[in-house]
């Protein structure tokens, strides 16, 4: 008789050296049930999953797939048992095709000849199942974001996975594109696929799942089906703790400071191609909020007044200083805390502490090449301390601790230079409600003691919530610029869109 549960995972443990990252968890999950697997950054979520797609080994418990003994020794052995993991860092490659990614490491050959035609076939037969509309001769590092997480989806089907684990797909992608990907999952429900979704976005949650399991500190909180639980209850559960109101904005100022001075104005800025005649400014002790779909350019108009891209018009000028250059960004008050943490913002194999004095050397040197290693270590001690960065030590490896306290790092590290203006983009993508929480009130006490923030966020709630002013792109241009009083998320998208009151943007 067939088991009721495609899959039964039972009082798994897991530690690492020093860490106990699972502690008796189990996980039911049935056929054709799309199952939520929720809790804070370094709850266990990953390490769970990694364990049964078969990348980490388990220390104690038992995994039954179709009522009998399983354990994975390396990841083949889970693909082929039909267990296929969608990772949050896609491990596509960029220089294949969609086709040649699909079938990498099983290439489908007639004899000693790979059978490029049958895998093109194939490809287009799996990608017009879940009505995906690519390309099969695509070059990986032509796709978007949204369309890799797609071709990674492809590549779980083509290995006939009747379990597929998606861990946190929609972190980079926009609204339209994750409503495709919703499309895709319930046709995959519909197919009696099951699918483990880890996502920290409690709209997805409700919306698309049947059951949630919930883990803090490693352990297992409890399991309970998404029409039973409500969004407060989920989140207690998770945290162990109220978060009635995540996002902080004090009316009381901690540092006497003139509200009106601009501290950065931008003026006509433009490079051809990504943006064009970009105007604004940012006043002392305000957050500025930047909104705009994928591609509106408002990531190029950071990295431009950062210096890290050449202007080809137009002027930016902090506290009366023109600015063009990282060195001059960064020495008349400006950091920048980039999109992608991984990728420009740490050094993954660097300590906690080396990343926090990465970026304000001088502040640690003596005669110009001596590093003052006490001073470095008092002052890292001090900012982990401060934003309450949970890691062993200062000397523990930055790849090794969770999302959330990986982004305290970023922040930290500008921290120690003292700046008046901080850049966020996307502070808090991929990071859990309670690390969201912690976050906001870090950006809270900064404008209130007369820093100033510009926050890129493609989170509506988050960008209305926090924000002063909003700035909305389309396209390169900018579309609309708003009290937040004026402001809901129907109208953000429309000037997002570029339906706003002007219409339509012409190049000057």
């Amino acid at each position: 008789m067939m088991s009721e549960y495609v899959l039964e995972i039972k009082n798994i443990r897991k530690e690492f050296p020093g860490v106990v990252a699972l502690d008796g968890v189990s996980l039911l999950l049935k056929r054709g049930e799309i199952h939520a697997l929720v809790g804070e950054n370094g709850a266990g979520k990953s390490t769970l999953m990694k364990i049964l797609a078969g990348i980490y080994s388990l220390d104690q418990g038992e995994i039954l797939f179709d009522g009998k003994p399983f354990r994975a020794k390396r990841p083949v052995d889970a693909l082929e048992k039909g267990i296929a993991m969608v990772h949050q860092e896609l491990d596509l490659i960029p220089e294949m095709t969609v086709e040649e990614n699909v079938f990498a490491g099983r290439e489908k050959t007639k004899g000693a000849v790979v059978d490029k035609r049958g895998m093109l076939s194939r490809t287009k037969e799996l990608m017009d199942s879940l009505g995906i509309d690519i390309n099969p001769r695509t070059k990986i590092k032509e796709l978007s974001t949204a369309q890799q997480q797609m071709v990674a989806i492809t590549r779980a089907i083509a290995f006939d996975a009747e379990v597929i684990i998606m861990d946190e797909p929609t972190s980079a992608i926009t609204d339209r594109e994750v409503e495709k990907l919703f499309e895709i999952i319930r046709k995959l429900k519909a197919q009696n696929k099951s699918i483990v979704y880890i996502s920290h976005k409690m709209d997805e949650i409700y919306s698309l799942t049947d059951q949630i399991t919930v883990l803090r500190d490693g352990k297992l909180i409890g399991s309970i089906a998404t029409a039973d639980v409500t969004p407060d209850k989920l989140i207690n559960m998770m945290v162990g703790r109220e978060l009635n109101n995540v996002y902080v904005k004090s009316a009381e100022k901690t540092a006497d400071f003139d509200e009106s001075e601009v501290l950065l104005r931008v003026e006509h800025l433009t490079r051809e191609n990504e943006f064009y005649n970009v105007d604004f400014e940012v006043r002392r002790g305000e957050i500025l909020g930047f909104f705009g779909l994928m591609g509106a350019g408002r990531t190029e108009v950071m990295d431009t007044l950062f210096g890290l891209r050449k202007a080809d018009k137009g002027s930016v000028t902090m506290k009366g200083q023109k600015l063009g250059t990282v060195k001059k960004a960064i020495t008349s008050g400006m950091a920048y805390i980039t999109e992608d943490r991984k990728i420009s913002g740490l050094n993954l194999i660097a300590s906690v502490k080396d990343n926090i004095s990465l970026a304000y050397m001088d502040m640690i040197t003596r005669a110009k090449c001596l590093i003052d290693f006490k001073k470095e270590k008092k002052i890292s001690d001090s900012l982990i301390e401060k934003l309450r960065i949970k890691c062993t030590n200062r000397d523990t490896l930055a790849g090794t601790l969770s999302g959330g306290n990986q982004q305290k790092i970023v922040i930290a590290k500008w921290f120690m230079g003292d700046p008046d203006l901080l850049i966020m983009d996307e502070p808090t993508r991929g990071i859990d409600i309670g690390a969201k929480a912690e976050i906001y009130k870090l950006m809270d006490l900064l404008v209130k003691s007369g820093k100033s923030i510009i926050m890129i966020s493609s989170e509506t709630p988050e960008l209305l919530g926090m924000s002063d002013r909003v700035v909305v792109m389309h396209e390169g241009h900018k579309t609309g610029e708003f009290e937040c009083g004026e402001l809901d998320q129907d109208k953000l998208m429309a000037y997002a869109i570029g339906e706003g009151d002007k219409g339509e943007y012409r190049h000057e």
